[in-house]
């Protein structure tokens, strides 16, 4: 298959935190751009210290692909990566980016790193996701803030006052809020109270607001509500998503934009 440059980058570092090497022959069949393009991509990605080049391919940088499996197990799927390069387009050099934690936030900034376009203004991220934090760490481009917190163990979220007091001190060009269930009843559902709450003021600091989740997430509800079409009136998913789920939802005041 082709694949846009962006997208390509990202499927490299994907794989690169699947397996944690790469070979440039393994690129060309998988990815079908040439040799000579595949090279300058590791260039690139080798330039911007998110991998080592060896001679016949690259091996994995040590920090940002040292996450648990859980966190790996999403990688190449497929859909969060398309979900991914979709959001990663809604973003300008020098915004500023808010990213809860999430396997499909995490493929967000897999995809942001990707970006060849920041310039000298890059971005400023912040994020109470410490795993995305250290991905984007070592990037000179890249100013991360870390909101702090007491750390969820299960998805790497920092919550409680100490998150909310940073938030409630900062503004946001854009948020990408990952979700464990979006229903035109019910809004944006986690499975977590606290990480709820982050996530709610997370969103309300950022003058655009956006869900992003899987189809398999949509049509169900979790425990902790986060927000309604008021809060959230964009929803990026994937083409996966169901003709009712999508329908539900534009009824109920969410626009749904689906890649893929």
């Amino acid at each position: 298959m082709s694949m846009n440059r962006a997208a390509r980058l990202t499927a490299i570092l994907d794989l690169l935190a699947a397996q944690g090497e790469v070979s440039v022959e393994q690129l060309v069949d998988r990815f079908g751009a040439s040799a000579a393009t595949t090279r300058r991509d590791l260039d690139s990605l080798a330039e911007r210290r998110l991998l080592t080049r060896t001679h016949g391919g690259a091996v994995a940088q040590s920090v940002a692909y040292e996450l648990p499996i859980r966190y790996k197990s999403h990688l190449g799927t497929g859909a969060k990566e398309q979900i991914a390069v979709l959001a990663a387009e809604l973003v300008s050099p020098g915004d500023v980016v808010g990213l809860s934690g999430g396997t499909t936030t995490t493929a967000i900034a897999t995809a942001l790193a990707a970006r060849d376009d920041l310039g000298a203004e890059g971005l400023t991220v912040v994020t109470n996701a410490v795993n995305i934090a250290a991905q984007l760490a070592m990037r000179p481009e890249f100013k991360v803030v870390v909101t702090g917190g007491a750390i969820h163990a299960r998805s790497f979220e920092l919550v409680g006052p100490f998150a909310e007091q940073l938030l409630g001190g900062i503004r946001l060009d854009i948020a990408f809020i990952g979700v464990n269930g979006l229903s035109a009843a019910e809004g944006a559902t986690t499975h977590d109270e606290a990480e709820a709450a982050v996530n709610r003021m997370m969103a309300e600091r950022a003058a655009r607001a956006v869900v992003v989740a899987d189809a398999s997430k949509l049509g169900r509800a979790s425990f902790a509500h986060v927000g309604g079409p008021a809060l959230f009136p964009l929803v990026l998913t994937d083409a996966g998503v169901a003709d009712a789920d999508r329908a539900a939802l534009a009824d109920a005041g969410f626009e749904v934009r689906t890649a893929g």
